[in-house]
């Protein structure tokens, strides 16, 4: 078989909790085709964490690095789940249900945020991931890496986002790209307080056209953008009000690019990188049909399962648009973005 020419790519990783170990998957089986090289990762949450944990290991071994470092992140997550009291309970476990929905504790600790904050419940801000962070990737190799890391926060005093780049990377930086205000204190860096990077850009795609030269973006999404189903119970309407407010600010980016293409002069350098970028998305039915709850659940099965889940629809991708990257678009804009 002839070599493939060298295709240079962005990737943009959405956050999701739990449900970040699809992209995991996605990332495993991209970084097995030795025709693709990752110029920049944009990610929030859990998508900051798994670019944060690639280009840590990718750094130090290259591709194959990279994949040990994402599996020994996930794994030290489940590790860490197994003390949580946020397990499903026994008719789940049985009927094979991924949920907490019916979890005495999650219900519990569901009603009982909406009375009391963090810092009630809290005070010493306490947060498993801090360690798993520090222990699993290597910031002084993040720092000089060639591969750019661009990991979204928001800032709880003006609302906007804050992108943290490969030199200001720290565990404080991507636990304050997940920081869901009512599970977890504010982070404070340099003195002001950060948020849940999802708020305001889930992730952001700006920084990959205006810092990298790559021209094709591969957007991993977990949030779906699209539901058939109305919700109807107190915690579906919740779920759905999440999925909209973390879409919203990607769905604007995405319109503002449809429409920077559309204007763009070829002549000039920034007008020749937005009309000759190409977006594709790999994203899987599977996460219309998994409850909230779960994005809470480090069961390693469950991982496991989301990360098949993630490589199966890699692999679609590749299978269906592997030939189109370098090439053209393979995601509609136009029909993603009718009526908003």
């Amino acid at each position: 078989m002839a070599t493939r020419e060298l295709i240079s790519v962005d990737l943009a990783l959405q956050g999701g909790g739990a449900h970040g170990a699809f992209t995991w998957g996605v990332l495993d089986r991209l970084l097995e085709q030795d025709w693709l090289k990752i110029e920049g990762i944009s990610g929030t949450s859990a998508g900051a964490m798994n670019a944060a944990a690639l280009i840590s290991g990718h750094a130090a071994r290259g591709a194959q690095g990279a994949r040990e470092a994402l599996e020994l992140f996930w794994r030290r997550v489940s590790e860490a789940g197994r003390l949580s009291p946020l397990q499903r309970n026994p008719v789940d476990v049985l009927l094979g249900r991924w949920t907490l929905d019916t979890s005495p504790f999650f219900i519990m600790t569901d009603m009982i945020s909406r009375v009391f904050s963090p810092y009630d419940l809290n005070p010493k801000d306490v947060n498993p991931l801090r360690g798993i962070l520090e222990d699993v990737i290597d910031f002084r190799k993040v720092a000089a890496a060639p591969i750019k890391i661009f990991v979204t926060a928001t800032s709880v005093a003006t609302g906007r986002a804050r992108v943290f780049r490969n030199a200001d990377l720290t565990s404080d930086s991507l636990l304050a790209s997940a920081c869901l205000p009512t599970m977890f204190q504010a982070i404070e860096i340099e003195g002001q307080a950060y948020w849940d990077g999802g708020y305001s850009g889930n992730p952001t795609i700006t920084p990959l056209v205006r810092e990298c030269v790559s021209r094709d973006t591969i957007l991993v999404q977990i949030n779906p953008i699209a539901r058939r189903e109305k919700p109807r119970s107190a915690t579906e309407i919740a779920n759905r009000l999440n999925e909209v407010s973390f879409n919203a600010v990607l769905l604007k980016e995405l319109r503002m690019i449809a429409l920077l293409r559309q204007a763009a002069n070829p002549g000039d350098r920034e007008g020749a990188q937005w009309a000759g970028m190409r977006i594709h998305r790999i994203s899987t039915e599977m996460m219309t049909k998994l409850s909230a709850s779960s994005k809470l659940l480090a069961e390693w099965e469950f991982l496991c399962m989301l990360r098949d889940e993630g490589r199966r629809s890699a692999n679609a991708f590749l299978d269906l648009h592997g030939n189109d990257l370098g090439m053209r678009s393979t995601l509609d804009l136009d029909a993603l973005l009718e009526g908003i």
